[in-house]
């Protein structure tokens, strides 16, 4: 079966937590709503929309849910259109493609953002031809439901046994889990390693210098 990593984008690929902390910002006081803090935004990236607005807004209703997700989708669109995005690759991080490409290993992404977000991130770096499977929150549950995948392991043509998944909060760890695969966490993003190893990580990369040789030892 084909060896196969599967990448988190927003604190594994890329440090957008910026852009997203002002977006959300913008997103509840469009809708009347103090905004929810940076810390409590940090804690949400990673799940799809709805359920990131549901946790930030408990006491809403799933209309109200829908209207802060358009309202941060259209802050984040209006950010990025006007030139004041920040979504930088963290250092290191497109060497470790270049060299898991390279050694034969698959490629993929496994990410809460849409399908127009995350194109646009690849794109913007140049990495999209890298990467052969692509699952986003436009098709798939929320994370950590396996459903992400199980989908890019189906395209890929690879076995939990040969698969792993790398990324920054416990819903990825989780996710991975369920889905019977590798789970590495990264210490460079938005959840901290205690949290990483309590959702099941098995290992925590301290830097994306270190993922080549973690990948290569367990497969």
């Amino acid at each position: 079966m084909n060896r196969l990593a599967v990448f988190d984008c927003d604190g594994t690929l890329v440090d957008s937590q910026a852009t997203i902390c002002l977006a959300m910002a913008q997103g509840f006081a469009a809708c009347g709503l103090a905004a929810p803090g940076d810390a409590a935004t940090r804690g949400i990236i990673g799940l799809s929309l709805i359920e990131a607005m549901a946790a930030l807004h408990p006491t809403g209703t799933p209309a109200q849910h829908q209207v802060l997700a358009d309202e941060y989708k259209q802050a984040f669109f209006n950010l990025r259109a006007a030139g004041l995005a920040e979504e930088p690759l963290y250092d290191g991080i497109a060497e470790a493609i270049a060299d898991l490409d390279a050694r034969g290993w698959l490629l993929g992404v496994a990410t809460g953002k849409s399908d127009r977000g995350l194109k646009h991130i690849l794109e913007h770096h140049g990495l999209h031809p890298k990467f052969v499977t692509l699952q986003t929150a436009d098709r798939h549950p929320s994370k950590p439901h396996p459903s992400m995948l199980e989908l890019a392991m189906a395209e890929a043509g690879a076995a939990p046994a040969t698969t792993a998944m790398i990324g920054d909060t416990s819903y990825d760890m989780v996710m991975a889990k369920a889905a019977g695969c590798a789970a590495i966490g990264v210490a460079w993003g938005y959840h901290n390693s205690a949290d990483l190893l309590e959702g099941g990580a098995d290992v925590i990369a301290e830097s994306p210098g270190a993922l080549v040789a973690i990948l290569e030892a367990l497969a």
